[in-house]
């Protein structure tokens, strides 16, 4: 997989985020598929889900690493996220980044976990914007099962390998990991809920969830239709936190469903 830069600034400072493109060399509509990596994600963590994907709908798609991943620019050592780190992802840095790449509206968005969360939030304070939405094991608001998960793999990264696995899809996986893990585990951060937020999106909606997912209850999902009428559930079994690496092929299948005109793969 071949990655570009591109520069910008945010947050008062310049930023070099890590991007790459992916999908059908000629696309059957201008509409870019825009992919929210997880928590402890990057281009790179991906794989060859986005590709997969969007040469089954025949997209183009557009998948980045966040300041703090990847190969971007690495969040410094004295820098703690604050509460509302997915809400300035969200408003200030997704639409930046798709200013300074050229993407036009409307696009659709394919977020996971964190990347879940923060298409949602763009979703909702960018209604005419976003085409239609698919997020996976996302986050509206934060339960007991979600922080009992994030200590474990705090334990994880500091008495196994878990750090040099981390590097090989992180230039800084402190930075990487301590900013997601500080800020999930702050107490600031334990009410956190974005449910009362999310109601003005008008897009089409798809929202994933594994039934075995280790970082979070099927109270997510449900409770992002019971605010969002349009959106479609579907519930994995045999799948925990990440339905693209679990079940592919039936997440392919119910995707080429979800966007209009398509022809999926159905390979597990």
């Amino acid at each position: 997989m071949s990655v570009a830069f591109v520069d910008f600034a945010w947050a008062g400072r310049p930023v070099r985020i890590e991007h790459t493109w992916v999908g059908d060399a000629e696309p059957r509509t201008s509409e870019v598929l825009v992919f929210l990596h997880e928590g402890l994600g990057s281009v790179s963590m991906w794989r060859d889900f986005p590709e997969r994907l969007c040469s089954a709908l025949g997209l183009r798609g557009l998948v980045y690493s966040r300041p703090g991943y990847g190969r971007s620019t690495p969040r410094p050592p004295d820098e703690r996220w604050a509460p509302d780190f997915m809400h300035r992802q969200a408003h200030e840095l997704l639409p930046a980044l798709l200013a300074a790449l050229g993407v036009q509206a409307p696009y659709a968005l394919f977020g996971h976990s964190d990347g879940g969360s923060i298409a949602l939030l763009h979703a909702a304070r960018f209604p005419g914007r976003v085409s239609r939405a698919v997020v996976l094991a996302p986050h509206i608001l934060v339960e007991d099962v979600s922080i009992a998960s994030i200590e474990a793999a705090r334990r994880a990264y500091e008495t196994t390998d878990l750090r040099q696995r981390l590097a090989r899809h992180h230039d800084d996986p402190d930075s990487a990991f301590r900013g997601w893990n500080d800020i999930w585990l702050d107490a600031r951060f334990r009410g956190w809920n974005i449910a009362a937020e999310i109601g003005t999106i008008g897009c089409p909606l798809l929202a994933v969830q594994g039934l075995d997912d280790e970082y979070g209850t099927l109270a997510q999902i449900r409770g992002i239709r019971e605010r969002v009428p349009q959106t479609q559930l579907l519930e994995l079994p045999a799948c925990g936190h990440s339905p693209h690496r679990d079940q592919p092929g039936p997440l392919i299948a119910a995707c080429g469903a979800f966007f209009p005109h398509t022809t999926t793969e159905t390979t597990p």
